[in-house]
């Protein structure tokens, strides 16, 4: 039912024993989940699921909050973490019928796929099903007049961590995309599923810019992903150091991107930073730049001269309305309208050249730590090594400075990781969440977790110890290597 680690592979991140070892345990782990999925699905249903759907979480190595201006990431398919679902069809046309494996936290849901929308709430987050009728959404605006409302019974089993920066929200959204796409006969293209699948989270309220549903989809055993967007969706298998082992702790701090502005925020300033340096640059058509990369392009700007643009250009370090429709000769109504998005336009003020700098600056730390990966791939150097973990610990920096989207329980896993000499940073949106931690063996990541479970998890309140104690905190803090992406098992 899962594909047995390959050797070759993983072996470029541990040892061949650690990796026949490991693997085995995980297979084991992730049999088990598909068993117990089966049987939940008869009991609720009373037969047996069609086939299985499996989308794993993801960890980004480094590229943050640059995808949806078009720049490249470089993240990597969590080997263990995963939406898995059990899908059958439902007598009853056109219903469908969803329910959790958690059903103390996840509420059974059923509707008619002949008529059904999307309500976001107006306080809290979205409820889980709504991530899943994104996915059923955006199939049937792809589809357009091909689209049939086929009934389907879905069971869900899920251990990828909830608003931890994990993508445990777009595994949702990908793995009902791959499931309706395959109900609806459509050919099972992985480029074009994650495009429709980045897409339709818009539906949920995330201008997402497509990283997390292309690794889902792209992801590869053994191996990082370096995902280029433009001009086109490519992703190119990058093999990381050998011996280096990464581990990800939850800080347990949540942040839900759809239940908060702060994520779109950033869009929004990216965006409007786009538009006053390309006004700047006498481009008649300024008002249609809004990623960066567009921007680079069509003024042939190196990384360099970018960065120089905006440190000539942006030169306040908060902008107000007034500023910037004065700057772009638009009114305030116009600006709310065009520029703004339903939940940013209570903005009154914006961060263009710290957020632009970032975007820029981690942008080039993607193509540095690329080439570094693809230097040690031919020879050992631990200069290069040193150099992979300084970026790593730069491009946090700038996330907790010019992106201002760390967190303090966060600032304390990346304090102890600096004591220990451990190159950490934070992961996903921010705000809370992940980080992700490069050691040098998987020995020297078993003693990294130890630390933390000492020194930070031990520390936690009292309703989380009980929470998680008694599993020694394993379901937040890990070791983890490359896995597969989205699977579909008949």
């Amino acid at each position: 039912m899962t594909s047995k680690a390959n050797g070759n592979g993983t072996a470029q991140i541990l040892g061949d024993e650690d990796v026949a070892k490991i693997a085995l345990q995980l297979d084991n782990k992730i049999f088990q989940r598909f068993q117990e999925l089966g049987t939940y699905f008869k009991d609720q249903y009373g037969s047996k699921p069609e086939f299985y759907v499996r989308v794993p979480g993801r960890v980004n190595l480094i590229g943050e909050h640059v995808d949806y201006c078009g720049y490249s990431v470089l993240p990597m398919a969590l080997s263990t973490q995963s939406i898995i679902l059990a899908v059958g069809p439902n007598p009853v046309e056109s219903q469908l019928q969803l329910r959790n494996l958690d059903e103390a936290k996840f509420q059974g849901f059923d509707c008619d796929l002949k008529n059904f929308s999307i309500e976001l709430p107006k306080i809290g987050g979205p409820a889980w099903y709504l991530y899943f009728l994104c996915g059923i959404k955006g199939v049937q605006e792809h589809l357009g007049s091909k689209w049939q409302p086929r009934g389907m019974r879905i069971a869900v089993i899920g251990n990828v961590p909830l608003a931890a920066g994990l993508s445990s929200s777009s595994a949702m959204v990908s793995s009902a995309v791959l499931a309706t796409a395959n109900v609806q006969g459509m050919q099972l293209d992985r480029k074009e599923l994650a495009s429709i699948s980045a897409r339709c989270e818009q539906y949920i309220g995330t201008h997402s810019g497509g990283m997390d549903q292309a690794i889902a989809y792209l992801g590869k055993e053994g191996c990082a992903h370096h995902i280029e967007f433009h001009p086109k969706l490519k992703g190119t298998p990058v093999t990381l150091p050998a011996g280096k082992c990464f581990v990800v702790a939850n800080s347990l701090a949540q942040k839900n991107k759809a239940a908060s502005s702060d994520y779109n925020e950033r869009v929004v300033e990216c965006r409007l930073a786009t538009r006053w340096l390309a006004k700047y640059k006498n481009l008649s058509n300024w008002r249609n730049f809004t990623r960066f990369i567009d921007l680079e392009e069509a003024c042939g700007m190196d990384n360099a001269t970018f960065e120089g643009l905006i440190e000539q250009q942006l030169t306040k370090s908060i902008y107000t309305r007034s500023d910037i429709c004065q700057e772009l000769g638009i009114t305030e109504q116009e600006l709310e309208t065009d520029f703004l998005s339903a939940n940013t336009r209570h903005m009154e003020q914006f961060k263009l050249r710290q957020r632009a700098l970032h975007v820029i600056q981690e942008s080039g730390r993607v193509a540095k730590f690329r080439k570094i990966c693809e230097q040690l791939a031919l020879r050992s150097s631990e200069e290069d090594v040193k150099q992979l973990g300084q970026l790593m610990r730069q491009s946090h920096q700038s996330l907790r400075e010019l992106y201002e989207c760390s967190h303090p329980d966060v600032e304390r896993l990346i304090a102890i990781s600096d004591k220990m000499n451990v190159s950490a940073r934070v992961t996903g949106a921010g705000w809370g969440g992940c980080i992700v931690a490069m050691c040098n063996s998987i020995d020297a990541a078993e003693q990294y977790i130890k630390v933390l479970k000492t020194d930070y998890y031990a520390h936690l309140p009292a309703h989380l110890l009980e929470r998680y104690q008694p599993n020694d905190f394993n379901e937040v803090v890990f070791a983890t290597f490359p896995g597969n992406g989205a699977e579909l098992i008949v």
